[in-house]
């Protein structure tokens, strides 16, 4: 390697610097070690707390691309980093020599699994040759039939889930973490439809693990989440990796040669305020994450035996017998409890299997903390809509503005988030409008201010109508921006939701209401005069005016949803919402246009029964002066007594409800693996990524360490939402 001794260095008084340059340029060169040769334990006792330069490291990662095949040194380094994790979980993390010898095998083995993974010729995993050569000498205690990287991802995932987190153990469980990230980045290599030619060992590897041990590590990552263990800056366990303020040789491999963090050290100075300051808690998060939504495609027995002209299943064959594994680690969120009770069945029996239990207060108060992060949006989803007993506790909850207050802070700020977050955002916010005890409980609870809602001062407001406000206001931004349908379906369909339950909205929340409707009848206007003069010009039909067809229907359904709203709010519930019965007598123009349309009369007919009640005991007051608001109101507020909905027409209640699509996969692994890149755990050549759409050049920015992709890709596309009559 360079200037890198290749024959073993003899003089005893070796400087550190030559010893360790020595022992990583052996690594990576053409000789081959056996397995039991006393060369891995000299690499893992060495401190490494020397400086490389950049260009030193990139070649080192290089020259073991080239030798690899031939030395199979990164099958034995995992192998070592098994055994000295076996070592740790039999010690239960007590500080040892084991656990020195660890944290350099999974630096080493990170750094350099990255660079193979990410540089490969092909998308051929066998490049790793995470096997041994047939001539190696077996140690007696190694299982030869056992994959290495099964015998990997097992003892990995026995560390963090059976050895708790301490001062002593945190570096490890913080490295072992960005390890499994570094080893399923596999995906990153797959096209965006999981396919079955997918080769993703370690991941793979994870899935096919005991239940119990999936709990285990399930639990683990949560109470790491929940727990959120700061970085314990004096623990002398650290003493190996520091000398002064020098960066170690593994530091500098990781930030120079792979941009990987490796020392929380630059992480940590380059936090951007959201979610949380500790590197560990990210990690666990994100590794939950990708263990939690990936879903194997694998080849039904029935299409091996059906084989195209050459002997070989066609994609085509493949693609259309295929299914999707189970994932053991989705189904153990999904089963999760509250520690505070016991899971039993109808029949009072206790459940047997490894069910994972959780202090569910605590992770509801932990994740009303740190909704400003991306991620954690995502982990809310994933409980929301899986885990029913978590959804139950949520919505039971006296505090629901702990959870809301964050998400509608969130969906205010919708230029400065990603689509797919506010995607994820409002898709909680449907979830939760499904109970009819949210729709209630939400107008109960008043708000003394919202500071962070600048544009007007909401004094003593609900929830409620917190929550109608951001709403439209996303439908708003929408119209302009993204000009997303199905973001305007889940807003709405939210809307339609509430509204039967909707009591004593403010005025400003009714005032938005009923501009709603107009904002979107100006789009339907515009798209009608554009389509005519288009029809009128072409004389006849074409693919564009066609387009404009159906965006104009769209538009209609989108009005005829928001008459629905306000109908629903009129017929159950008018008594107690004067203030909407005022926006409506206030802008009643807005709706005379459309007084006739087939789709729209019979729900404004009730809209105008309404308006005829309240303009006749207008008329009827006498009155000296001007009308004010206040004396408006006032007559409204007395008439909404006498209020009969008499002349009123009954419509089928509307309730949607979401449901995940059948292959959410598609969606959510780019997703998440979008998040692990853009959280810069570490970055991944661009040019090798299949899993997204990636735009050449990616524009990235590094700040102390932390690295950055400008660009966002991915959109969700909600098919999930069912109208139930």
């Amino acid at each position: 390697m360079g200037s890198v001794p290749s024959t073993p260095l003899k003089s005893d008084n070796a400087r550190p610097q030559d010893t360790a340059e020595h022992l990583i340029g052996t690594f990576v060169g053409e000789k081959s070690f056996p397995i039991s040769s006393d060369f891995w334990q000299k690499l893992l006792e060495l401190p490494l707390n020397l400086r490389w330069p950049a260009h030193r490291v990139l070649q080192a990662c290089e020259l073991l691309a080239q030798n690899n095949q031939y030395t199979r040194h990164l099958a034995k380094i995992l192998i070592h980093l098994s055994w000295c994790l076996q070592e740790c979980i039999s010690a239960s993390g007590a500080p040892s020599g084991a656990y020195d010898k660890a944290v350099n095998a999974v630096y080493i083995s990170s750094v350099f699994l990255k660079h193979l993974i990410e540089s490969g010729k092909s998308d051929d995993i066998e490049e790793l040759y995470l096997f041994l050569d047939v001539k190696e000498p077996i140690p007696k205690d190694f299982i030869q039939d056992e994959s290495i990287e099964n015998l990997v991802m097992h003892t990995v995932l026995s560390f963090i889930g059976s050895v708790d987190v301490s001062p002593n153990t945190y570096l490890l469980h913080l490295e072992l973490l960005n390890f499994m990230l570094i080893a399923m980045s596999t995906q990153l290599l797959c096209g965006p439809s999981p396919g079955p030619k997918d080769v993703n060992p370690f991941i793979d590897a994870a899935i096919v693990q005991d239940n119990s041990l999936v709990s285990l590590v399930v639990h683990k990552l949560l109470l790491n989440y929940i727990s959120q263990p700061g970085m314990p800056f004096k623990s002398s366990s650290y003493s190996i990796f520091y000398e002064g303020s020098q960066p170690s040789v593994l530091q500098r491999v990781g930030s120079a040669a792979a941009n990987f963090v490796l020392l929380p050290l630059s992480y940590l100075g380059s936090s951007r305020g959201e979610g949380s300051r500790s590197p560990l808690v990210d990690c666990s998060l994100l590794v939950l994450l990708v263990l939690i939504h990936y879903h194997k495609c694998v080849v039904s027995n029935e299409s091996i035996t059906d084989l195209s002209v050459d002997g070989h299943t066609s994609d085509s064959l493949l693609k259309e017998n295929t299914y999707f594994s189970d994932n053991p680690y989705c189904k153990a969120l999904e089963n999760a409890t509250d520690f505070e009770f016991d899971r039993i069945d109808v029949e009072g029996n206790a459940y047997t299997d490894p069910v994972v239990r959780l202090p569910f207060a605590s992770l509801f108060d932990t994740l009303g903390m740190c909704l400003a992060d991306e991620a954690a949006v995502l982990l809310l989803y994933s409980l929301l809509q899986g885990n029913s007993d978590f959804l139950e506790y949520v919505l039971v909850r006296t505090d629901l503005d702990t959870l809301l207050i964050p998400i509608l802070e969130a969906l205010y700020d919708a230029p400065r988030k990603t689509p797919n977050q506010i995607y994820m955002l409002l898709i909680i916010l449907l979830i939760l409008s499904q109970d009819l005890s949210f729709n209630a409980s939400i107008h109960k609870l008043i708000l003394p201010g919202v500071p962070w809602y600048k544009e007007r001062l909401l004094h003593q407001t609900s929830l409620g109508s917190l929550m109608v406000i951001i709403l439209i206001r996303t439908v708003q931004y929408n119209l302009s921006k993204l000009r997303d349908v199905y973001l305007h379906t889940t807003c709405l369909a939210t809307l339609a939701n509430m509204a039967p339950h909707v009591h004593r909205l403010s005025s400003y929340a009714s005032q938005r209401l009923v501009s709603l409707f107009y904002m979107l009848s100006r789009k339907y206007n515009k798209l009608a005069e554009l389509r005519d003069d288009r029809m009128h010009l072409a004389k006849g039909s074409n693919s564009l005016t066609e387009d404009m067809s159906t965006e104009l229907h769209i538009y209609t359904d989108f009005l005829r949803l928001v008459l629905e709203i306000l109908n629903a709010i009129l017929t159950h519930a008018l008594p107690r919402n004067p203030e909407v019965v005022y926006a409506i007598m206030h802008r009643q123009e807005v709706f005379q246009p459309f007084k006739h349309h087939p789709r729209f009369n019979e729900l404004l007919e009730n809209i105008y029964t309404v308006l005829d009640f309240f303009n006749s005991r207008m008329d009827a007051q006498s009155m000296h002066g001007e009308w004010s608001v206040d004396k408006v109101l006032q007559v409204i507020v007395i008439n909404c007594r006498s209020w009969r909905g008499e002349g009123m027409k009954m419509f089928t209640q509307l309730r949607f409800t979401y449901e995940q699509e059948s292959h959410p996969e598609e969606f959510f692994i780019p997703y998440v693996w979008q998040l692990v890149l853009s959280r810069c755990i570490f970055s991944f050549n661009s040019g090798a990524i299949n899993l997204f759409p990636v735009d050449p050049p990616v524009e990235i920015q590094e700040n102390d360490g932390m690295v950055s992709s400008k660009h966002q890709n991915g959109e969700l596309s909600v098919h999930g939402l069912l109208l139930d009559p």
